[in-house]
């Protein structure tokens, strides 16, 4: 089986929200059908279906968060050693080289990825085209709209 990596960070914040979903969300749904079973009929009991559906999202997400976190490679990007060089957890800073626009990434696991937190999937185009790189080479990415080039100004490890 291939594990899917997970910053050390990611892992905090999927075992805190599984515990929010557990001792949260879980009794907090109950409740809510419970409720909805004392209104009577269930077939027209509006309260109790969109709970049994509440309930099977918040089921799904933490099958989902135990899987990953039980099967998942935590890897701290601090202990890596690897300055100057992208990898695998690297915060890395980019100059798109035709409208020298500076952006900056960073490189986590699947299910940690977050493009409006900048955190951008291991798996991505533009992540598997700078794995490897070093600061002040080019990265060309293959995007929708056609090749992009990027200047790797900065590839920092920090949590």
């Amino acid at each position: 089986m291939n594990r899917a990596p997970i910053t050390a960070k990611g892992a905090e914040l999927l075992k805190a929200e599984l515990l929010r979903l557990k001792t949260e969300d879980r009794p907090r749904i109950i409740q809510a059908i419970s409720e909805a079973r004392e209104h009577g009929d269930l077939k027209e009991n509006a309260e109790y279906h969109a709970a049994r559906e509440q309930q099977s999202f918040t089921e799904g997400r933490i099958q989902e968060l135990e899987s990953v976190l039980s099967s998942g490679q935590i890897i701290d990007v601090a202990t890596l050693g690897v300055q100057g060089r992208v990898v695998f957890g690297a915060t890395v800073e980019l100059e798109d080289l035709e409208s020298e626009e500076i952006v900056v990434y960073q490189i986590v696991g699947d299910i940690e990825a977050d493009i409006k937190q900048n955190k951008i999937a291991v798996s991505s185009p533009i992540a598997r085209a700078l794995i490897g790189k070093e600061e002040g080479d080019v990265a060309v990415v293959k995007a929708p709209s056609g090749l992009r080039e990027y200047e790797i100004v900065a590839a920092t490890y920090t949590d």
